[in-house]
């Protein structure tokens, strides 16, 4: 079974593509299609939603971070059980890393051959929408704009009147969704509250998006356009291929097993899996889906740790994750939990290798806000009112159980912290900054986020170091 696609987009963020999208996701999904959820870029916090409204793994598309050749593999393989999957755009439809687009919704929608539906926020607006969709349309004809919903959306005759501006330029009015403050969100510095914190009301939130777009948006209409996947490859975590970099293919982490090969991912013939441990819970959400697939093909054992639950790492674990997420949200309960930030900085001083993004690099230093931390890296760590935010381009400088020294990953940098004195050898530089993260004996910490299908090597790597 091939899935069919379609992409959520809009003019500009704020428009409502997330509710949209989340709801489309769940109503579909209340009608017994299978649906898979995809995000544009790297957000972590929108997956969350999706994966609640779709009962499938939220999975991100930035062709930044993993390379345009991976994203209709990428595709195939998230939605291999599903019929449809649903794609929601970053940002404005054209909107990208640089003036070209690129790393845009349009850019993948294109790579995925799927019609876009244009989400438009119709408040402060009548016939001019027509105007709107007229430039979104015609000024990349690449692109297909199949329809549009309309939200928010002031009374009968402002949808009649919004309707007739569409007909005059050729587009269907797929929905028209009337004003509902109480869908939003709670938000919070770096964007809406997670699902994993939000909890009940999560679940509430999509409930209630799933009423709203099941109500007044024709789905089946909206299900008549999409189209199907564009054959070719799927993304496995079981084949590193990795054209992109080197121009040929790696060995699997499953062949370089049986034949116990001396690559990163190599391990002896029937040797048992290599507990990994990684945090998860309320505290540290921003991971990938494909990171702990990528981790288990490298014959790693994945256990999920809670820091606001469990008191100390599996028996026998070799290696430790840490993602990103909102720890500083949660300092007081973190800093309370001395048995696991103990056993964090025994793991860390035994020299296993740690591999820490953003929130994880946070936890690792001595404090947070003033708060206890591991210890780790003797640092403290401090909340400020700057966003940093962006892709880097980084070049790896000290030699880590994830990168050689040299080694060139694109990333994303995402948050409001600042981590002082220098603790260790600096893990990354790019232009236009000081040196950016720590490597100290296993450690890698950093604020920088990587995608791990843009870099499978260095899981097979962390895999490897943990193996002995």
């Amino acid at each position: 079974m091939t899935a069919r696609a379609f992409v959520v987009a809009a003019p500009a963020s704020g428009s409502g593509k997330t509710t949209v999208a989340t709801g489309l996701m769940a109503a579909l999904r209340r009608r017994g299609t299978a649906v898979a959820p995809f995000k544009v870029g790297p957000d972590y916090i929108d997956p969350g939603y999706h994966s609640l409204a779709a009962g499938l793994p939220g999975r991100n598309l930035d062709p930044v971070l993993v390379g345009a050749d991976r994203i209709a593999p990428l595709a195939r393989h998230g939605a291999a059980a599903a019929e449809v999957a649903v794609v929601e755009g970053v940002m404005g439809l054209f909107d990208g890393r640089l003036a070209d687009g690129s790393g845009s919704t349009a850019e993948v929608a294109g790579l995925l051959g799927a019609p876009v539906v244009l989400v438009v926020d119709a408040r402060g607006q009548s016939r001019s929408v027509a105007a709107l969709l007229h430039g979104f349309r015609s000024f990349d004809p690449a692109v297909d704009l199949a329809g549009v919903v309309l939200n928010r959306v002031g009374s009968p005759r402002h949808e009649e009147v919004l309707r007739a501006a569409a007909a005059e330029v050729g587009l269907p009015v797929l929905g028209a969704l009337p004003r509902r403050e109480a869908l939003a969100v709670p938000s919070r510095h770096l964007g809406l509250v997670t699902a994993a914190e939000h909890g009940t009301a999560a679940t509430a939130a999509v409930d209630a998006m799933a009423e709203l777009v099941a109500a007044h948006v024709d789905l089946d209409a909206v299900v008549g356009l999409a189209r199907p996947l564009p054959p070719g490859p799927v993304w496995s975590p079981d084949v590193v291929h990795d054209a992109a970099d080197r121009g040929r293919a790696r060995p699997t982490a499953g062949a370089a097993r049986e034949a116990g090969a001396g690559t990163p991912a190599g391990r002896a013939a029937g040797a048992p899996p290599v507990r990994v441990a990684v945090f998860g819970g309320q505290a540290f959400t921003f991971g990938y889906a494909e990171h702990v697939e990528l981790l288990a093909a490298a014959g790693a054992e994945v256990v999920v740790v809670d820091p606001l639950r469990d008191t100390r790492l599996p028996d026998g674990t070799a290696a430790l994750v840490l993602p990103g997420g909102f720890p500083e949200e949660h300092v007081g309960a973190l800093a309370a939990n001395v048995e696991l930030r103990a056993a964090v900085r025994a793991l860390a001083d035994s020299g296993a290798p740690v591999h820490a993004e953003c929130g994880g690099l946070l936890y690792l230093c001595a404090t947070l806000d003033g708060a206890p931390m591991c210890d780790v890296l003797p640092a403290a760590a401090t909340m400020t009112a700057r966003l940093t935010l962006g892709y880097r381009d980084a070049v790896a400088l000290t030699p880590s159980p994830l990168h050689p020294a040299g080694a060139r990953v694109t990333g994303h940098e995402f948050h409001r912290c600042a981590v002082t004195p220098r603790a260790a050898d600096p893990a990354w530089a790019w232009r236009g900054a000081e040196p950016e993260g720590f490597v100290r004996r296993g450690v890698h910490a950093s604020f920088l986020h990587t995608h791990p299908a843009g870099q499978p090597e260095a899981v097979a790597r962390l895999v490897a170091a943990a193996a002995g």
